[in-house]
Order: structure tokens, then C-alpha cells, then sequence
């Protein structure tokens, strides 16, 4: 099912004094990125679908343009068309109105010298005219129309191919189609695409503390809100989820969810069971039963994060703490999906931003920190969310994006340059 190289050697990091720090290296997240890189391919296969429902899917095929887009020169105002060389030295001058031509009805006949033709937005440029003047900007005089100087040649038409000329490739394979793009494919006349067929993921949390919403907790239970989160982030990318429910803290019971999700899915994403106690049976089954490719990185929220294999089938191991498990679905979990679906994915470098908070923090991790923009007055400043805790899924609702401090940074003052990653361009 999936494509895996040899095991290869990581340069990692150490850091001291961290709630996760139990000994050995860290991984670095540019290693990371390029280790899932170099194991995994894509897994999904080309399919037809009509274009009207192909918004969401990624292209198999390049898309090139079988014509003109607009296929006519034509008009961008309402207005009168006229030849420019019929204006006197001075750009200006009176027409004689001969006619009328609108979007889907063009102008049929002939342009003696001197005359125009009133054109409404959209139609066909008559014969041998290359200018059009706005209505609002002529006189009108019976059927004479005089043009003001001032007006270029060529001002508000449109030439043919204007938007897309015949033999340029417009869209890639590995593109995702969203409205514009099914806008274009309509544009060309397609009425199928060639897109590839969707991953099929499974979802699934562990925890003996956990509960479905719906039934009556427990003492010492919680309520699992990491997979409904999951399941959500899933849909995003465009793929097909199955919610695998919850599996209890037994090593016994999280292998043989996996032997079973394993055969039906292309990747599985688990939440929890990820970290160094005696009850983290995932991390454990994928060591003992499977592989584990690299496993806690450098980073903040998320360390006990891993990719690994069970049986043929690729396994994203999240941490169990909401925030963290949000964030590192976007950091680790999204690249992953959008190399098994084979898109033309890459981790966005992120936005210029203005740091409007003060952040100290430790060289040799990278940290993303739960950001909004200010306001509508001072969009480029950001100010972070009060509390730091890896468990207040309250902080990612209230925040529209990340900021990340690099590993060598140490502290971020007001006014400093920073890095955002907007939340809906972590998702695209």
C-alpha cells in the first residue's frame, strides 16, 4: 500500500527541564518534513468526476486550454465602440450611432468611417473597432455621439485570450480544485475532470479516561473531544474519515484495532498513547509490531508526536492534549495526508507579521504560539492568547492562526517581525 525507505539517521537536540524530556534526542521538525517526504507515496488513483461536484479533490491530470478565454475581444463597459483612428489629432470628437450590440447579440455589420456602435458589458467588439468610451463619459445628441479627448486606444475592451490562451496549461496536477478552478474547467467546457480518488483515514482516540459525548461520566472521566476535532480537520482536506471510537489502555486492545483499521484505510491518526508511561500502548505496538519512523520532535505544543507503520498502513501518532493535538495535526498530520493524496502540498512559509505581545523561550525547539490578529485597524499585529496551556481548546477557537519562533530564537518583544500561519492556510 505504501512505499517506505530504509531507516535513516536523525541529527537531534536536547533539551532540559521539559515535561516531556525523557531522555534522548529530539527531532528536529525540518527533518521530520523531509523524512515523511522520503517514505511516503501517493496511494490515491486518477477517477473521473463531473465538474460541478470536483471542488475539494486534487487533479490527476494537467489542465491545458483548448481555447481562447474570452474567445471574441469584447467590451469591459457599456459604452460605444469606434475606431480610435477616427477621433481628430485631439482624441476627441462626434460619431455618428448606427447601431446596438450586447453580450450574446454582437454587431453583424459593417463600420463606415466615423461611426460607433453602442456595446453593452460583455459583447463582441464590432469589426474593426478597438475602443470603447463609458456611456457616462459621452454626449449624446440625437444620433451623434461626441467622444471627450483623454481616452487612450484600446480603453475598456478586452482582447481574445485575455484570460486564457489556447495551449497554455492552466492548471497542474496535484492542484486542489476550488471554486475558481471549477470556475476555469466550466470556462473550457468541461464537464468531467480527472481527479484522484479520496484517501480513506481512520480516526481513533485512546484513553480509559475518555467518554463518548452522550453518556454520563465517570469519576475521573472526560469527554473526548480530540476525535470529533479530528474528524473535522480530516473532512477538511478532503478526504473520507471513519470515526474508529475510542480504545482502551491495553496494548492487547490498541494492536488489534490496528490489525483491523489497517486493512481498511490508507492512514490511521491516533490521539494519545503517544508518550514514555506504561500506559502509552501506541507509541509501544508501533515499536514492537510495527515501525516507528521518528518520534518526538522539537517542537511546542506536540513533542510525543510520531510517524510509523502498522501492517502496509501509514500511522500518525498525535499527543493526547487537545491544543497539542490540533497543532500537530496541522504541523505533521496535514503534510502527511497531502503526500498520500498526492497534492502539491507544501508547509506554508507563513505571513509577515508584528509581534504585539512579550515571549520568552528555549533555543532549539520551534514553538507555535496561539495568535490573533488585533483588529480590523491593525491587522499586521498579533496578540497572543493569555494562557499557554496544551489542554485549553477554548485558546484555538479564540485564535485565527499560529506564530512561530524559530529554533534559534529565545524571547520576542512588541514590534518585532514574526511569522503567522493563518489557520485556513494550514488546511488548503
Amino acid at each position: 500500500m505504501t512505499s517506505f525507505s530504509s531507516n535513516s539517521a536523525f541529527r537531534t537536540v536536547q533539551l532540559k527541564d521539559d515535561c516531556f524530556a525523557f531522555g534522548g534526542g529530539l527531532v528536529p521538525l525540518a527533518e521530520a518534513h523531509a523524512e515523511l517526504g522520503r517514505r511516503l507515496e501517493p496511494l490515491t488513483l486518477p477517477v473521473d468526476v463531473p465538474v460541478g461536484s470536483s471542488s475539494g479533490r486534487t487533479l490527476a491530470e494537467d489542465i491545458a486550454s483548448d481555447r481562447d478565454v474570452p474567445p471574441h475581444a469584447n467590451t469591459a463597459v457599456d459604452g460605444y465602440a469606434f475606431r480610435f483612428s477616427d477621433l481628430a489629432e485631439k482624441g476627441e470628437g462626434w460619431l455618428n450611432l448606427i447601431g446596438s450590440a450586447g453580450a450574446g447579440h454582437p454587431w453583424a455589420g459593417d463600420l463606415p468611417d466615423g461611426s460607433t456602435v453602442r456595446v453593452l458589458t460583455g459583447a463582441v467588439l464590432p469589426s474593426d473597432t478597438d475602443t470603447v468610451v463609458m456611456e457616462e463619459d459621452a454626449e449624446l445628441r440625437g444620433q451623434r455621439v461626441y467622444v471627450p479627448a483623454g481616452l487612450r486606444q484600446g480603453a475598456n475592451a478586452r482582447s481574445a485570450g485575455e484570460d486564457l490562451q489556447v495551449g497554455a496549461t492552466v492548471l497542474r496536477a496535484g492542484q486542489r480544485i476550488g471554486p475558481a478552478e471549477t470556475g476555469i474547467l466550466a470556462a473550457l467546457g468541461r464537464t468531467s475532470v480527472k481527479v484522484r480518488s479520496r484517501l480513506r483515514i481512520g480516526v481513533l482516540s485512546t484513553g480509559d479516561e475518555l467518554a463518548d459525548p452522550g453518556r454520563a461520566l465517570e469519576t475521573g472521566q472526560i469527554y473526548d473531544s480530540n476525535r470529533a476535532m479530528l474528524c473535522a480537520l480530516v473532512r477538511a482536506t478532503g478526504a473520507d474519515v471513519s470515526d474508529l471510537g475510542i480504545v482502551a489502555d491495553r496494548a492487547e486492545d490498541v494492536q488489534q484495532e490496528f490489525a483491523q483499521a489497517a486493512s481498511f484505510h490508507d492512514l490511521l491518526i491516533v490521539s494519545g498513547g503517544m508518550s514514555e508511561s506504561e500506559e502509552d500502548h501506541v507509541r509501544r505496538t508501533l515499536n514492537d509490531a510495527g515501525s516507528l519512523y521518528f518520534w518526538r520532535l522539537a517542537v511546542k505544543p506536540g513533542r510525543p508526536v510520531g510517524l510509523g507503520q502498522f501492517a502496509e498502513t501509514p500511522v500518525v501518532g498525535l499527543p493526547g492534549n487537545p491544543v497539542a493535538a490540533f497543532v500537530m495535526f496541522l504541523v505533521i498530520a496535514r503534510p502527511v495526508i497531502a503526500r498520500l493524496a498526492g497534492e502539491n502540498w507544501k508547509f506554508p512559509s507563513g505571513v509577515p507579521a508584528e509581534c504585539g505581545f512579550t515571549y520568552k523561550k528555549k533555543t532549539g525547539r520551534r514553538e507555535f504560539l496561539r495568535v490573533r490578529r488585533r483588529s480590523a485597524e491593525h491587522p499586521e499585529v498579533l496578540e497572543l492568547f493569555p494562557r499557554s496551556g496544551a489542554g485549553i481548546l477554548s485558546s484555538v477557537a479564540w485564535a485565527d492562526g499560529l506564530a512561530v519562533l524559530l529554533e534559534n530564537v529565545s524571547e520576542v518583544r512588541p514590534g518585532q517581525p514574526v511569522s503567522w500561519l493563518p489557520f485556513h492556510g494550514l488546511l488548503d
